[in-house]
């Protein structure tokens, strides 16, 4: 009888696929010569993850021509860019949302939302020619390296009209929102046809900030100088501060990364292979352990979770902006006789990017300014199988099976997600059809999704807070609109890449091809169809919001932020 063997599989590499498939040692040499790296001592770094095979496998060197767009505010990118000739200007403004590639907002005035009720038997994805043309003041075309680059015209007046800083060369650019994976804060181009510039993905912008103390200094410094005054500013305990004690505060906050940087990738195949086991997920803090400093969530998320019999129960995720470890750390301040642990522990979900502000900072300098009524209340210390937190009257009207189900589907996500209630649903159609009627006969989401009792999901967007489809969009199409952070699509710049549709982890994105108002398929110029990004708008040009939830005829659906676990406890026990 023949015995069964193992396949026997290579395993996978930290650098399977390098950033440029054609760096040559030659251009690493080069890059050894220039600052930052040629003051790099090599053995500090580890053989596995030399110097040399950092620069050979993460860095890719570019070259820009006068005008092409580098960065563009509001856009989200994984990389950061060092100038090595030339330079390039950054635009302290807000440029034109069509110059970027952007819809302009509008809204349909009372005569268009009739006309549309009106207007059917058009063919669906059908455009008019006007609908299709960008803005004279911005180009895309591909270049020889058939990458798409989008160029500003008229730059001697974009000049005038808006303050710019010059960046000059051995310059970093880019790298808090590669590391934090937040938006783009400024739009910058290339001035002059000789600037050629190092991007440097993620990956390694980490490996050379942890070997290295120079640019990790340079990069804590920008942080600290661009970034970090604003986002304490934002949170209520921090915002009644002198400048004095923020920047005494500002010295010992320490940044960490926790968990995956590409969560969506895995996510989404372990979705498409039918809900596969998880990896682990990091522990950011352990309830039981002395609380070491508040912890301030600046992107991605976490999961709340205690101790509940032999297991772990999650009780909330935590998201930008929300922060844990104030209420133990506030309860020992006021009372050092009976201190108590953390009640909580702190689990990474995919990626979460946090600051930490010390206990002996929050003792010394930030509670004793903190105006009495802003305190959190004492805390009672947790008892094996009694849950014990924040919006804990949410949680329990939500119940630990649909909490469990939203986190485990990463729904945590979404600023709109499309929640139906089976028990209510009639299967009508009523919602696709509004959906329909308001996007010119193109219905855009599909009612189906993933569910939990009476509970479902539909794949529609749900305009996400850390939108993975806008990374690696070539021409902007795909942006947060100006009017309420939806995530938008504009037709006239997307150039059916399919960079947001398999980015997109919620199967919210489709590819379609499109035609012309007379029902006939446009084609390019070698014959081949059209293709478009189609999704959800929120019906951002509507003037009485999503249509999908205002036809419904039975209240079994809603669009409602999954961050906001008091507003959907109420829509569940409405």
């Amino acid at each position: 009888m023949a015995v069964a063997t193992s396949s026997v599989l290579d395993r996978p590499q930290r650098w399977d696929a390098a950033f440029d498939p054609e760096m040559t040692p030659e251009a690493v040499a080069r890059l050894l010569k220039l600052a930052p790296f040629c003051d790099m001592k090599p053995d500090n770094f580890p053989k596995r993850l030399s110097l040399p095979d950092i620069l050979q496998h993460d860095v890719r060197i570019r070259r820009f021509r006068s005008g092409e767009i580098v960065v563009r505010e509001g856009d989200y990118g994984t990389s950061a860019f060092m100038i090595m000739s030339g330079a390039v200007r950054v635009v302290l403004g807000s440029l034109p949302a069509s110059v970027l590639g952007r819809r302009e907002p509008t809204r349909k005035g009372l005569f268009k939302v009739l006309a549309q009720i009106f207007a059917g038997g058009k063919e669906q994805e059908s455009f008019k020619a006007s609908q299709l043309k960008q803005d004279s003041r911005v180009t895309a075309r591909k270049g020889k390296d058939d990458q798409v680059r989008v160029f500003l015209q008229d730059v001697p007046r974009l000049l005038d009209e808006n303050k710019t800083a010059t960046l000059e060369s051995g310059e970093f650019f880019g790298e808090i929102a590669a590391l934090s994976r937040m938006p783009r804060t400024a739009t910058a181009f290339a001035q002059g046809d000789d600037t050629e510039l190092l991007e440097i993905r993620w990956q390694g912008l980490r490996d050379l900030m942890k070997y290295d103390n120079q640019l990790h200094d340079h990069i804590d410094r920008i942080y600290r100088a661009r970034a970090l005054s604003s986002a304490l500013r934002e949170i209520p305990i921090f915002s009644h501060l002198s400048d004095e004690n923020l920047k005494k505060v500002m010295a010992q906050t320490e940044f960490a990364t926790y968990g995956d940087y590409d969560w969506s990738g895995e996510y989404k195949r372990l979705a498409q292979s039918g809900g596969a086991a998880q990896k682990p997920e990091s522990i950011i803090a352990a309830e039981g352990d002395y609380p070491n400093g508040v912890i301030v969530i600046r992107a991605g998320f976490a999961r709340l979770s205690q101790k509940f019999g032999n297991g772990n129960r999650t009780l909330n995720y935590l998201g930008s902006g929300q922060n844990y470890g104030l209420e133990e750390i506030a309860h020992n301040w006021r009372n050092v006789a009976a201190p108590v642990p953390l009640q909580h522990s702190l689990r990474v979900i995919g990626y979460t990017h946090v600051l930490v502000i010390p206990t002996s900072v929050m003792e010394t300098i930030v509670l004793p300014s903190v105006p009495k009524n802003l305190l959190p209340p004492p805390v009672v210390e947790n008892t094996d199988g009694v849950e014990i937190v924040t919006n804990a009257d949410a949680a329990a009207k939500i119940g630990a099976d649909t909490l469990e189900f939203l986190t485990e589907n990463r729904f945590f996500n979404g600023t709109a997600s499309m929640v139906i209630d089976l028990d209510r649903c009639t299967r009508c159609d009523d919602c696709v059809r509004a959906c329909a009627t308001a996007h010119d006969n193109n219905p855009r989401f599909l009612r189906h999704g993933p569910s939990n009792g009476n509970i479902m999901v539909a794949n529609a967007c749900m305009h996400c807070v850390d939108p993975v489809c806008m990374i690696g969009c070539p021409t902007g199409a795909i942006h947060r609109d100006a009017f309420g952070g939806q995530v938008v699509i504009n037709p006239s710049t997307c150039i059916g890449c399919k960079a947001c549709y398999n980015n997109c982890p919620y199967d919210a994105i489709r590819m379609v091809e499109i035609r012309d108002m007379d029902g006939e398929f446009m084609v390019d110029k070698d014959m081949k169809p059209i293709i478009k990004a189609t999704k959800c708008d929120l019906c951002v040009e509507q003037m009485t919001g999503p249509a999908c939830q205002r036809a419904c005829p039975h209240g079994a659906l809603v669009r409602v932020n999954l961050n906001e676990l008091d507003a959907f406890a109420r829509w569940l026990k409405r």
